[in-house]
């Protein structure tokens, strides 16, 4: 159902900190509607164009008194429709992109509307960074409020492990600020369920310092070299400084499914070369890794994952070492998929091999992050054209975390929560629960809700309890 005439008029008169309200053919609504993936998209009822924390506790505050659907976009990555509604508001961040980096403190204060880019960019004019995603077009908001991974992680922990603090829009509009000593509840659960709690208007990150200039590019094996990359994957996980991802899609030129390989060496171009010797060895088809600076690292996928087209998401996870011959399946399973399907040679599918030791040094009940254990993410994104393959793409999807889940079984017994849920939230999407998501940290999740968002106002990211508005 459309939003009222009078509705509208009563939410634009009451943003008055220079935001904007945009309707459907309106200029600026387009805009606010667009996302990473066509998949995605929505009509919505209207986009507010935040340009100030008043107005947008005042959109909150207009949503939940009129029982009108709210979704929050930063980045617009979310490939399940948590940052869309059909016919509710769109509260758009994306005009809020501020940083500011206190290199004496070593803190960066970072808008909730900017991208991972704009990070790099401003801690590297200092020598510093913190852990950031590793597509830099990513808005730092999903990211952070999801745990966040890097590569950085090896040495730092996740994106949350170096949350200092986080302002925070409430339900009921209040502005507040959450840290381990102020609101400590809150802060406790934004680190990992924060989409459920509220808008991040504002993040403080711990930084570190880091060398600007690091070794780190793109492979592409032919699929007879994949046991070969399989096998250097697992002997460079756990060396220090060192990771890589590898995977497959089946992109121009090649157009026929193929082996890539990211690679990171946090160090000299010398000692990166001699730890890569092995894999360099097998002669990629295509080879980037060089030295580059820091701060351009995590747009190197950027290519892999450009805007347009249709996806979606599924992440699984995996433990070390990888068995060439499961991965080989995962192959055959891919390429029996782009095959089938038109027009999905650019899905991707990766096996993150960065190494989650780090993450251990964490309790996992000290943060709602729940994925603190020996797994690593795997992550496949199909991406097609036609509507007419949306099922078709989203069973895939499924399929490959069964074929992941059905491996981790075959290795270690049934999984259990012990060692970590098995489920990274980023990139699990819409597609898990939150008790699975979440595991032992569920149920805290669920009286810390009641407190925060009793009427559930924050609910299309993994909501830990169900959606119970009814749309005007």
């Amino acid at each position: 159902m459309a939003i009222s005439a009078e509705l509208i008029d009563e939410l634009r008169a009451s943003l008055k900190g220079g935001s904007e309200v945009f309707l459907p053919g309106e200029e600026g609504y387009q805009s606010g509607v667009k996302r990473w993936s066509e998949y995605s998209e929505k009509a919505a009822g209207a986009v507010v164009a935040a340009n100030s924390t008043p107005d947008i506790s005042a959109t909150v505050v207009f949503s939940a008194t009129n029982s009108i659907e709210l979704a929050i976009v930063g980045g617009g990555h979310s490939t399940g429709g948590s940052s869309s509604t059909d016919g509710g508001i769109v509260l758009d961040l994306s005009l809020l992109r501020g940083v500011t980096v206190d290199p004496t403190a070593k803190t960066i204060a970072v808008q909730g509307g900017a991208l991972w880019a704009d990070v790099d960019a401003a801690a590297s004019e200092h020598g510093l960074a913190t852990v950031a995603g590793t597509v830099n077009h990513t808005g730092v908001g999903g990211l952070t409020l999801g745990g966040g991974w890097g590569w950085l992680t090896p040495r730092h922990g996740n994106v949350v492990d170096n949350l200092l603090s986080v302002t925070m829009v409430l339900a009921d509009g209040s502005v507040v600020q959450a840290s381990e000593t102020e609101n400590p509840n809150l802060f406790w659960a934004i680190r990992g369920a924060g989409s459920n709690f509220g808008v991040a208007v504002e993040f403080v990150y711990r930084a570190h310092e880091q060398r600007q200039d690091v070794w780190a590019g793109l492979m592409v094996f032919p699929t007879e070299k994949l046991s070969a990359v399989v096998e250097f994957a697992n002997s460079v996980t756990g060396v220090e400084d060192a990771a890589m991802s590898f995977g497959f899609s089946a992109p121009p030129p090649l157009n026929s499914p193929a082996v890539l390989a990211a690679v990171f060496y946090n160090g000299p171009e010398e000692k990166a070369t001699e730890i890569f010797a092995p894999l360099i060895a097998h002669n990629p088809l295509m080879n980037s890794a060089g030295s580059i600076p820091y701060k351009t690292l995590n747009g190197m996928l950027n290519s892999a994952v450009t805007h347009g087209d249709r996806k979606t998401a599924k992440g699984s996870s995996f433990t070390m070492p990888v068995s060439p011959e499961f991965a080989q399946s995962v192959l055959d399973h891919f390429s029996a998929f782009v095959s089938r399907v038109p027009d999905t040679n650019q899905t991707l599918i990766l096996f993150e091999c960065i190494d989650p030791t780090k993450l251990f040094t964490v309790a996992q009940s000290a943060t709602a992050f729940a994925n603190r254990g020996k797994y690593m993410n795997s992550v496949v994104v199909p991406r097609w054209i036609s509507p007419e393959y949306d099922y078709e793409c989203r069973e895939y999807a499924r399929e490959f975390d069964r074929l992941f889940r059905a491996e981790r079984e075959r290795k270690e017994g049934a999984v259990t929560h012990k060692s970590g849920v098995g489920q990274y939230s980023n990139y699990s999407e819409t597609f898990a629960s939150a008790k699975e998501i979440y595991g032992e940290n569920y149920e805290r999740l669920v009286e810390l809700k009641m407190k925060f968002d009793p009427g559930n106002v924050f609910s299309k990211w993994h909501p830990i309890v169900p959606q119970i508005k009814v749309q005007n």
